[in-house]
């Protein structure tokens, strides 16, 4: 594919501009060097663009998107490679991050017996191996508190590092726990169909919430994502929303999350030409996912509205009450016996 383009730049690198007549002597020759070298410069950049581009896509992922763990214990984070040919023998770098400081490397390693540290004290807290055909693991010995933070695995390509998705280390005694409901709530605005994906009540916090179709390809156009807040008895909550097209038929979407409970989780949503009549408030899928149609969520809404309305004209009624009191209330005047 690349061989014509490669063979264009090749005679472009080859063929010098035309002098034009006026050019003469030194001029001349200034202004050759010049161009020649300007055209030669930028051939050099389409060409390592064009080799670049031929190169295979090169990914980090780290599928656990936290570790919870006890101190005096060993944590195990995984990096699965991509479009590496030679793993053995590529560099796989590690590195800690913590807020508010800058990324630290650790280590990197070439194969099994093959370790570089970048201090010598990390040699008896880390460790890094690869197994398979496109795995690194780094081991976190004898964890403490202060060992929490992220870690990222990293491969240098095309004079750039490209960084895994991330691992959050956690040191606590509460173990993880999976998100106690999870569902879909559905409803129609005029020519648009919303879905909201609600995760609720899980532990740790660290959660990847994504939209994926039918090809398990992420949706990013017109989704918004919630930040995670936390809920009851130290768990935490996230929703996400995804508007399409209310004529949008035969193609199928999944709200995906992975957490440290549970991976590749995917939720579906109903066709919106299936959607069910008004009197049903809800249909239940496997998994624990629920969708919720239009009159449940008009009802939630209302039931909300009701409440507010019910603390204000509460509010309103104490004050009046208040007042009425102060007016029936006769002042007293100084020095005058009742």
């Amino acid at each position: 594919m690349l061989l014509l383009p490669v063979l264009a730049l090749a005679a472009a690198w080859s063929h010098a501009f035309p002098l034009s007549g006026g050019q003469r002597g030194e001029q001349q020759q200034a202004a050759l060097m010049h161009m020649t070298m300007s055209r030669r410069l930028a051939v050099l950049v389409v060409l390592l663009s064009l080799l670049s581009a031929g190169q295979a896509q090169v990914l980090l992922q780290q599928r656990q998107p936290s570790l919870t763990k006890r101190t005096s214990t060993t944590a195990m984070i995984d990096c699965k490679v991509q479009g590496i040919d030679d793993f053995q023998g590529a560099y796989i770098h590690w590195y800690r991050h913590i807020p508010s400081r800058a990324p630290e490397r650790l280590l990197y390693v070439t194969s099994t017996a093959q370790i570089s540290y970048d201090k010598d004290s990390y040699k008896d807290k880390y460790h890094s191996s690869k197994r398979g055909k496109n795995t690194c693991t780094l081991s976190v010995k004898d964890i403490r508190e202060d060992d929490e933070g992220t870690y990222y695995c990293a491969y240098w390509h095309v004079g750039n590092l490209v960084f895994g998705t991330g691992t959050k280390l956690i040191v606590s005694n509460k173990g993880n726990a999976k998100p106690e409901n999870s569902e879909i709530l559905q409803t129609k605005h005029k020519d648009q169909l919303l879905y909201v994906c609600l995760i609720e009540n899980f532990y740790p916090e660290v959660i990847r919430v994504q939209w994926v179709d039918e090809a398990n390809k992420e949706v990013t156009k017109n989704v918004i994502k919630g930040d995670v807040w936390k809920s009851t008895n130290d768990k935490y909550s996230v929703s996400t929303w995804l508007t399409l097209p209310g004529n949008t038929t035969n193609k199928n979407y999944y709200c995906k999350y992975d957490h440290e409970s549970q991976e590749n989780f995917k939720l579906p949503i109903q066709d919106s030409s299936e959607t069910p009549s008004q009197e049903e408030y809800c249909s239940t899928y496997s998994g624990n996912s629920t969708v919720f149609y239009k009159d449940y969520l008009m009802h939630k809404a209302a039931h909300l509205v009701y409440l507010v309305l019910l603390l204000k004209s509460s509010m309103y009624y104490v004050i009046v009450l208040f007042f009425i009191y102060r007016m029936r209330t006769p002042a007293k005047l100084p020095g005058k016996k009742t």
